[in-house]
C-alpha cells in the first residue's frame, strides 16, 4: 500500500539558477534545483555514504555532482554515470507560482 503526499515547497521566485534547496516531504529528504525554466526534485541522500548533501552540489550539463565525492547524477532520471545506485526523482508541478512535489512512500506492512 502506498502513502502519497503532495506538498507546496516554495515560490518559484525563491529558487535561484543552479542552487539547491533542501526539503523534507512525507519523510523523504529532497533536493530541488532550478535549471533554466525547469524545476527538478531529486533525492538528497547520496548513496555513497548516505550523506544529505546533494542540495549543496553543483550543476553542470543537466547533472548534479555530490559535493562530497563528486558522484554525478542525471537530474531527469536520477541515474548515476555508472552502476545502479541512482537517486529517486519526484514529480514537480508549478501552481500559482509555487513549486509542488509529490512523494510516494510504501506504508509499513505492520500495524501497532
Amino acid at each position: 500500500m502506498m502513502n502519497e503526499a503532495t506538498q507546496k515547497l516554495c515560490k518559484v521566485t525563491e529558487l535561484h539558477e543552479s542552487e539547491g534547496k533542501r526539503f523534507i516531504v512525507n519523510g523523504e529528504d529532497i533536493a530541488v534545483f532550478k535549471v533554466g525554466e525547469k524545476i527538478h526534485a531529486i533525492g538528497n541522500i547520496c548513496p555513497h555514504q548516505h550523506a544529505a548533501a546533494i542540495y549543496t552540489g553543483f550543476i553542470e550539463d543537466g547533472h548534479v555532482y555530490c559535493p562530497i565525492h563528486g558522484w554525478r547524477f542525471d537530474l531527469e532520471t536520477g541515474q548515476k554515470d555508472s552502476g545502479n545506485r541512482g537517486l529517486k526523482i519526484y514529480p514537480v508541478e508549478i501552481k500559482n507560482g509555487h513549486v509542488w512535489v509529490t512523494v510516494e512512500n510504501e506504508e509499513p506492512h505492520w500495524k501497532w
